[in-house]
């Protein structure tokens, strides 16, 4: 099993910052695509922005050039910088890590989320 433990949301003043941050654990022989994800309430979940192993990015068109994901191999760690938020970016983010495990190949994991609010 994987477990994923995301941390690093709260409540920013609009134009403020946050990183958040998630840690990947348990047993797997690497890790492929690492992404973030959000939810607002009434609303589908999205992609915000997903590193895939080998050195490319994607990133939703709102929030390009002020989100940016990065990756720790060592530490099996995904971070996602948020920068100049604004309140339509208040959502539950998620962590999504494909995870290939021996005997399994590569399985979906989701991190538990954590809130993020934009208010003044």
């Amino acid at each position: 099993q994987v477990q994923l433990v995301e941390s690093g949301g709260g409540l920013v003043q609009p134009g403020g910052s946050l990183r958040l941050s998630c840690a990947a654990s348990g047993t797997f022989l690497s890790l492929n695509t690492m992404g973030w994800y959000r939810q607002a309430p009434g609303k589908q979940r999205e992609l915000v922005a997903q590193d895939i192993s080998g050195g490319a990015s994607n990133y939703a068109n709102s929030i390009t050039g002020r989100f940016t994901i990065s990756r720790d191999n060592a530490k099996n760690t995904v971070y996602l910088q948020m920068n100049s938020l604004k309140p339509e970016d208040t959502a539950v983010y998620y962590c999504k890590v494909e995870a290939f495990r021996w005997g399994y190949g590569i399985t979906v994991y989701w991190g538990q989320g954590t809130q993020v609010t934009v208010s003044s």
